[in-house]
């Protein structure tokens, strides 16, 4: 018996290696090399430190947005429930992976049964007393063929998945935090020109009420003079009702109340840094989405040796070895001692294509997530040359706006001017004023756009996951770790 046990362990053994499971081979990226090039793009620099290793403390120069941010990562609840479902999966990798060990339970059991006379085989009643003591194993199967094995690994590629998930989500929380806070910044710089600009309207409209009360204005200049003074109040509303919602947006990406002490900067400040750029390729080792949905194609992969597997026999045992007594008191004493084994192999021979149908499935999801993979890379292509092409025509655009602003100041200027001696109308005047004032929206709006641009860059490209700047050392993965309780 010792002879079969150790045969069949050293066969187990040297079987338990054998893994179905299809080399596997990365995508090439359905990219460029490069990121596009034309008159919408600046040259093209020579590649330096990745986005992904700039963290988002030297990228967003404002402390009190970095301030934002930090309690956004402390408190925000779908983050929280990212960093949960990973534990979730590492604790399914663990079940997953402790079927590949016995397990081994101890039992103990007694039994006392009274026999009637007429079932007796001495013909008089009398009383059966049984007790065990074993230790032992059953149904654990030998995973000769790799099937447990290879759900381990989908189960440990699943892990991975989550893992980048959660920094996935982290890169949104902190992009979603800065745009959330530059768009209040900017409902507010709205809202108070538009109370200056209201005050300026009011102030013009007396003007112009006395000098339609001694004839010099016409019922008209006093009309189109009162529409400047309820179109800004309409907007004072406006941008009044965007910055409390922006709070309201603000405080729930935070998971709790706004700090009351910030110190905030304007927009036209320096808030961000420059963004490098880098290489298409630095998206497959950085960018969160783009690794998760490779750990998903590796998971489905794997699940493909399972289903081969499944296509071979399958050997459980059950086993233990303890005593056995009639009494209690000599459960332990010699020649008390018992053991069984209980070897049971299984073949498939007829399923109706089923097993067949399971490994298509397999394949088939496995393509699937080929495609998604694919997708998720031609999609960081896609935003980041977006973003690229953003910064440079944004630059652009600023600098023609501010030099809009500054002619329309002094349009503004010289039409006040020669209203106020006489030489031009009211019309003139108002025409001045409203120009100026929709260009400084505009001014505002774009600077905001040009800000969210960068943002969304420094996302796409892979960057915000971290605080500090982070080691140029390649992404470790490591298994959770086996706990026996």
């Amino acid at each position: 018996m010792s002879k079969s046990l150790l045969s069949l362990a050293v066969a187990a053994f040297v079987l338990g290696g054998c893994s179905l499971i299809p080399d596997y081979q990365q995508p090439a990226a359905p990219v460029a090399a490069q990121y596009p090039q034309g008159p919408a793009y600046s040259p093209a620099d020579a590649p330096n430190q990745a986005a992904a290793e700039q963290g988002w403390k030297q990228f967003f120069r404002d402390p009190a947005l970095q301030q934002l941010i930090q309690t956004a990562l402390e408190n925000n609840r779908d983050l929280r429930v990212a960093a949960l479902n990973i534990d979730a999966y590492a604790a399914q990798y663990r079940i997953q992976r402790a079927d590949l060990f016995p397990a081994v339970s101890a039992d103990g059991a007694g039994s006392r049964q009274r026999v009637p006379a007429r079932l007796s085989q001495t013909g008089e009643s009398g009383i059966t007393s049984q007790y065990s003591a074993t230790l032992g194993i059953s149904a654990y199967e030998l995973d000769l063929f790799g099937r447990i094995r290879s759900l381990s690994e989908q189960a440990l590629q699943l892990y991975f998945a989550t893992e980048e998930a959660r920094r996935s989500t982290q890169l949104s929380l902190v992009a979603n935090v800065a745009n959330a806070y530059l768009t209040l910044q900017a409902d507010k710089e709205l809202l108070k020109l538009t109370q200056d600009t209201l005050g300026a309207f009011e102030e013009s409209f007396k003007l112009t009420s006395r000098s339609a009360e001694v004839g010099v204005a016409s019922a008209l200049d006093l009309a189109q003079s009162r529409t400047s003074v309820e179109n800004a109040r309409a907007q004072l509303a406006r941008y009044t009702r965007q910055v409390a919602q922006d709070e309201n947006g603000l405080t729930l990406l935070l998971g709790t109340g706004l700090p009351s002490n910030l110190q905030t900067k304007p927009l036209a400040d320096d808030l961000l840094s420059e963004v490098p750029a880098g290489l298409p390729s630095d998206l497959l080792q950085r960018r969160p989405d783009i690794l998760q949905a490779e750990y998903n194609l590796k998971a489905a992969n794997a699940n493909i040796g399972a289903a081969r597997a499944a296509f071979f026999p399958s050997i459980s045992l059950t086993a233990n070895a303890g005593t056995l007594s009639p009494d209690l008191s000599g459960l332990f004493k010699g020649g008390s001692g018992t053991w069984s084994f209980a070897p049971q192999i299984s073949l498939p021979i007829f399923n109706a294509g089923s097993l067949r149908a399971s490994l298509d499935y397999a394949k088939i999801q496995k393509e699937i997530n080929v495609a998604q993979y694919e997708k998720s890379i031609q999609t960081a292509f896609q935003e980041v040359s977006d973003g690229l092409a953003a910064r440079q025509t944004y630059n652009q655009q600023l600098q023609a706006q501010r030099d809009f602003v500054t002619a329309n100041q002094d349009y503004y200027r010289l039409a006040e001017r020669r209203y106020r001696i006489g030489v031009d109308s009211n019309l003139t005047f108002l025409d001045a004023q409203r120009q100026l004032f929709s260009a400084q929206q505009a001014l505002i709006t774009d600077r905001l756009a040009q800000l969210n641009s960068e943002v969304n860059l420094y996302k796409a490209l892979g960057g915000g996951w971290n605080a500090e700047t982070a080691k140029n050392e390649p992404l470790k993965e490591e298994a959770p770790k086996m706990r026996l309780f």
